[in-house]
Formats: C-alpha cells, structure tokens, sequence
C-alpha cells in the first residue's frame, strides 16, 4: 500500500534555484519557455531568504536518515560559486542531525578547475547532459549565436573525470538519435562514461490555448482533456524507434559491459522485475511526491507541471509537509495509476513500465479509450525483448552471484545452472 503524506517514504524536491534561465538554447527544451509565465523584468534568481527556507525546511520535513538536494535549471551554473558555498554553509548546521548529499545537473559548458575543486571537495554528484557523438550532440543542443556546445561539454567532462568528481551523463534521445543506438553508447562507453540514462525526447505542441501563454509546447496530457490534439515536435523521438534504440544497447552491453557501465534504464528494469519499487517516478505506480521548487519560491507537482493550474504554493507561506500533502490530495500522483486504461491494466509488461510518464499520455487505445502511453508500443517492445536476459540475472542474484556472469552464461551457456 502506498504511504501518503510526509511518511517513511520521504520527500523529494528539486530546485530551480535559477529558474529557466540558460546559456543553451537547445530546440528540444521543454523548459526554456517557462520564463514566458513570469514577468521578464525579474530576476530568475533565487533569493537567500527562499533558498533558507527550502534547505530548512527541506531537512526538517525529510523523515529519511538522507537528504538529498537536487539542483537544475535552467543551467544553475550561471549562478556562480559564491551561490553554491552559500548552498553548503545553509547545509551546515543540520549535517549532525542528517547526511545530507548534493546533485548538479549541468550542461558542463561552465565548467572549470574551480568549480570542480568545489565539486569534488563537498562531494556532489553531478549530471552532466550529453546526447553522445559531436554530430548527435550539437544538432539540438546549441547556444544562442546558434553555435554547438559539444566541445565545451566534453572539456567539462573531462574536468570533472580529471578531478575525481562522481558524475553521470542524462542522454536525450531524439528522433535522429534513436537512429544511431550503437554509435552513442560506444561513445560514451570509449569515453570512459559508466553512468548512462538515456532519456526519450516527447513533446506535443501547444494548442491556441496555450499558445496564448506564450508557449509552445503542450502541458501534461489530462483526461479531463480527452479531445487534446497529440501531433508531436518534429524532435520527438518515435515509439517503437525508442524501443528498437534501447534495445540494440541492451544487446551490447548485456553481452560486453555489465558491471563496468550502468545504464539506469536497464537498472531500473531488473529492479521491477525482482519485485522491487520503481526509483524513478516514471516508471512507479503513482507520483505526486517528487515535486519542483521555482526560484522565486513557489512550489509544482513536477518539472513538468510548471504551469499556473499546477501551482501548489510557496516556501514562504506554506510548509513543505502541507504542500506535498497538497499535492497528493490533488489526486494528481494517484491518478497515475487509478487512469491507465484497461489495455494497461492486462499489459504483461506492466510491472516494468507501469504507463510511464503521465505527461506522455495523450494517445488512445485500440478501442479508443483515453490515457494510453505515447512510447508504449516503443516501452512494450523493449521489455519483452529483455525478459529473458533478466530472468538469468535474477537467478544469478538468487544464488549469490554477481550479475556480471551474465556474460558468460550468455556465451557459454552451460558455466552456471540456469533453469529453463
């Protein structure tokens, strides 16, 4: 049964202490435009007094032993050091009462021998986004003089691997992406990359009303909103195509590179198969605890319900318990699970994909009923295809084994018993 309110279940709260604010202007953002609903004269900066008030707060709520900061953009590395130094001497009074740990996630076009002796002394862990080869790269993610930004990433890559920073990369894939599974993940991997996630790029564009706001891209599919038209962006990456990518890296890696790279979508696919809970929101049964604090304070469901209609409140008059119950009361976590169509509810993937992100739900079923995941023929393809890979895992782990030998069972399939 799921825990509700602030129980043993913990918070999860990511800051966007510099709001949509970037030196990229990447084509596939679904974030750039948020500025459109603030007043362009602010500045996308967030106060100290906000900032107090979330890592007090933060802590004092979170009933877990950790507390985990997590802080995006936007690109946060515009806010410059001093912000993050404050960041820590925030933190500091309440390190005997809990481990407190930090994220970055960055487009690593900033950074420098100084931000990552800073990095690597207060030990945070850093995302850096990198969509793979410079051609991949640079065909969605550039500045705004329309230049690519691959070799600025890659020298921040390489900073961080020169002073020891633990880091990860979060892969975007897009439609031309998917095309090139093999090329991508052998250039992280010759990179020296052992923490991968790829990504799916998915955006619909905005109807007139929306676009009224200024933006272009729609919000999060509701089905209160059934006739919501579902033409996608040009950059969206295809279904099944997303399958197929996922796919062909599993092949290779589940036969060269287990235990050396880590792709956390693999990961998060032999948790669900062992019987574990999702540790991403995407693929749990219900969210509505993973919420996003803007800079100025206020509080969403998610970083993709940044809209007026999704506002729960502000760190400044509202309590974090309060607001993260607020969101649950909403309906808007449990409806994850409560909406998925019939066609979901008998899927034998189920327990692995669990309908995906709610966002991605404007397509329609077979029979026409609403909610239906837009990546599901993409989902379904690529959990089928790994069953049987996992089911071996799963006996290796039953019997002490590290998953590694999966290799070797794969090609000398009678070293270690595995039942039919």
């Amino acid at each position: 049964m799921e825990e509700t309110g602030c129980g043993p279940q913990g918070l999860h709260v990511v800051a966007k202490p510099i709001g949509s604010t970037c030196n990229l202007d990447c084509a596939y953002c679904f974030y750039l435009e948020k500025s459109a609903l603030y007043d362009p004269s602010e500045d996308f900066r967030m106060p100290d007094a906000v900032l107090a008030a979330f890592i007090r707060q933060y802590v004092e709520s979170q009933p877990t032993p950790e507390v985990a900061f997590v802080w995006q953009g936007g690109e946060p590395t515009l806010l410059g050091l001093d912000f993050f130094r404050r960041v820590v001497a925030l933190q500091q009074p309440f390190a005997g009462k809990k481990t407190i740990s930090n994220s970055l996630q960055t487009n690593g076009t900033l950074l420098d021998d100084e931000w990552c002796r800073f990095l690597k002394e207060h030990d945070f862990m850093v995302g850096i986004s990198l969509d793979g080869p410079q051609a991949i790269h640079d065909r969605y993610r550039r500045d705004r003089k329309g230049q690519g930004s691959f070799a600025r990433t890659m020298r921040g890559l390489k900073l961080l691997q020169h002073h020891g920073v633990e880091y990860n990369v979060m892969a975007s894939v897009a439609r031309e992406t998917a095309a090139q599974p093999l090329e991508v993940y052998r250039f992280f991997r010759d990179a020296g990359v052992e923490f991968i996630q790829f990504a799916p790029v998915v955006e619909r564009l905005a109807d007139e009303r929306m676009a009224q706001l200024g933006l272009r891209l729609a919000p999060p599919a509701t089905l209160d909103r059934p006739e919501a038209q579902t033409k996608v962006t040009e950059w969206s990456v295809l279904p099944e195509e997303y399958g197929d990518f996922l796919i062909a890296i599993f092949e290779e890696w589940v036969r060269n590179d287990v235990g050396t790279v880590f792709v956390m979508n693999f990961e998060w696919a032999l948790n669900a198969w062992i019987g574990n809970p999702s540790p991403v929101c995407v693929h749990a049964k219900q969210c509505g605890r993973s919420l996003v604090i803007e800079h100025d304070g206020s509080l969403y469901a998610c970083d993709h319900c940044v809209y007026p209609q999704y506002r729960l409140g502000n760190i400044l008059a509202d309590t974090l318990p309060e607001l993260v119950q607020k969101s649950l009361n909403t309906q808007f976590g449990i409806s994850k699970e409560t909406a998925l169509p019939q066609l979901c509810r008998e899927c034998e993937v189920l327990a692995a994909c669990q309908g995906g992100c709610p966002k991605h739900r404007f397509t329609r079923t077979f029979n026409d009923q609403p909610g239906l995941q837009y990546l599901c023929p993409g989902y379904k393809k690529f959990f089928r295809h790994i069953r049987r890979y996992l089911h071996i895992m799963t006996q290796l782990l039953e019997h002490g084994q590290p998953v590694s030998l999966v290799m070797e069972a794969l090609n000398r399939p009678l070293a270690i018993p595995i039942n039919p």
